[in-house]
């Protein structure tokens, strides 16, 4: 009896000692997308040799895929509700965002390996969607690239050589959908292949904020007006103090248009500051903004 309890205490420590090997070697959820970022970013991304697109999945039509300095590819696979993995209607804004930015030169690849056919139908005639898409039955592209089982990370800003810039689902993320307008304005190139760039000009650069007591938080907004004759895109915002918090309008502005920056200041002691905001954009030259005041 004796023998068998020592035989079951030993058992029940090694299975202990087992699960806590497993839980000590699994990956936090910041492990995980930092790994899938090293392990993706730059890497080429291969596709089938002929791959055949369609029009609201009846319409054969003779589109191939580009060369141009960036893509988007957006691989979708048969696993879950189809049209909550779909969002067309978030792609749409999200495609006439970027046709704004890029004048129109930076191509959509749809990939779907779906359960059935009609489903899908009926959604892309629901939503209007009339890009071509490829129907891969026999998910040939995922074959040979291997795509993390995460739908988050089956989506990719490629470059001219099909390698990837960024990964990850814009239309589910405004982190990721930022990373792919930055990478777009900033690094897009025109046909003359020259950056495609504007002007702007912020109406007012420089706030003062008066006296307030230090407890209070007090707010600045900047408008920057577009210039030139292409479409401008705020990427960035920096500032030289934690105390200014800055947000910005996220969207193109057509020539003539504005966009708005936000900066909220909290001071942490008091007295006299003046800080700096610095402006990214698609211009030559970025834009510097301050607000100034007294803390009391």
């Amino acid at each position: 009896m004796k023998i068998e309890c020592a035989h079951i205490t030993s058992l029940l420590t090694k299975i202990v000692l087992f699960s806590f090997l497993l839980l000590s070697c699994k990956e936090t959820e910041k492990e995980r997308i930092t790994r899938l970022v090293t392990e993706w970013q730059g890497k080429e991304i291969l596709f089938p040799a002929n791959p055949v697109f369609t029009r609201y999945l009846t319409d054969t039509t003779d589109w191939q895929i580009p060369k141009s300095d960036y893509k988007v590819l957006v691989y979708i696979d048969s696993l879950g509700c189809t049209s909550c993995k779909l969002q067309l209607g978030l792609w749409k804004k999200l495609i006439a965002t970027v046709d704004s930015i890029s004048g129109e030169t930076v191509p959509f690849l749809f990939f779907f390996h779906p359960k059935g056919s009609k489903e899908i139908q009926h959604i892309f005639k629901q939503e209007r969607f009339d890009l071509p898409v490829c129907i891969d039955t026999k998910d040939e592209l995922n074959q040979l690239n291997l795509f993390p089982s995460d739908m988050t990370f089956q989506t990719f800003l490629l470059d001219k050589d099909n390698k990837v810039t960024v990964i990850g689902n814009p239309v589910r993320s405004l982190a990721v959908k930022d990373l792919y307008l930055k990478q777009i304005a900033t690094g897009k190139l025109s046909a003359s292949g020259q950056p495609i760039q504007t002007t702007a000009e912020a109406e007012q650069t420089e706030i003062d904020l008066g006296s307030f007591e230090r407890s209070e938080k007090k707010t600045a907004i900047f408008t920057i007006k577009n210039t030139g004759n292409n479409p401008l895109v705020l990427v960035d915002a920096a500032t030289t103090c934690g105390c200014a918090i800055p947000t910005f309008d996220k969207h193109p502005a057509k020539s003539g248009e504005i966009l708005q920056v936000k900066v909220d200041y909290q001071a942490k002691d008091s007295g006299f500051f003046s800080e700096t905001i610095t402006v990214k954009s698609n211009t030559d030259t970025w834009i510097k903004l301050i607000i100034k005041g007294q803390a009391l």
